[in-house]
């Protein structure tokens, strides 16, 4: 799809910006990333600084919404944080094909995504030997509702999916659940509420409660439930 056909149906983005402790949680939950680093969708950028670290040489910020493309610029140009980062229209697939990048990385994008196989493709193509691939998505079909339509969501992830959409040429290293308190609060919603969109409150309060208490139980049940999930490939050949 071409950047100027793309425009992202979701409203979320400015909601979730402020949800420091979640960010901060599955930050640190990611491996090191070095070198040359493609984010895919990157959206406002309001994760970025958080993602950029030490080893980092260039961050290129993937967004096709010409919209979300032009506040991306501007915030890049605006932080001095986001200096190694250059924002770049479109997609994957129209990328230049010799580029390679140590990571490629997908934070809650994948699930926007029609044709998820082909993606992972195009992206484990773009990746030198030895790099990775890393998705943070939303878990569980079963989870899925009005809040996931609403924004675009294609469909939800587990270990069988992320199984699935392996790319050819990579190995994948690791999967695991993030958020056990909030998966019950998305149980709640999809069950009795049934909200299109959360509040501001409720934000906070899962930000400010459900997170911090996660961190705990998933430490507890050692990351095997959660409303998110996190998958890590690598390119092994």
């Amino acid at each position: 799809m071409s950047q100027d056909a793309y425009l992202y149906p979701g409203a979320e983005l400015d909601l979730f910006a402020h949800a420091r402790n979640w960010k901060r949680y599955w930050v640190s939950s990611l491996p090191p990333l070095r070198g040359d680093v493609l984010e895919v969708g990157a959206g406002i950028a309001s994760n970025t600084s958080l993602l950029i670290g030490p080893a980092v040489r260039n961050w290129y910020c993937l967004e096709p919404d010409r919209g979300l493309l032009d506040r991306l610029r501007q915030h890049i140009a605006s932080d001095p944080a986001l200096a190694h980062c250059h924002a770049v229209g479109g997609t994957v697939a129209g990328l230049d094909p010799s580029l390679r990048f140590n990571a490629v990385i997908y934070i809650d994008v994948l699930e926007h995504i029609e044709d998820d196989e082909r993606e992972m493709r195009d992206a484990a193509a773009r990746l030198a030997p030895g790099g990775l691939l890393v998705v943070l998505a939303p878990a569980h079909d079963w989870l899925y509702t009005e809040f996931d339509r609403a924004i675009g969501h294609c469909r939800r992830y587990a270990t069988s999916s992320f199984a699935r959409v392996t790319p050819p040429g990579t190995t994948l290293r690791r999967t695991f659940y993030l958020d056990a308190a909030g998966l019950l609060a998305s149980a709640a919603n999809r069950m009795l509420l049934k909200q299109r969109m959360p509040s501001a409150a409720q934000i906070r309060f899962w930000d400010g409660v459900l997170v911090p208490c996660s961190r705990i139980v998933d430490a507890i049940t050692r990351h095997t439930i959660g409303k998110s999930i996190v998958g890590v490939w690598e390119r092994t050949r």
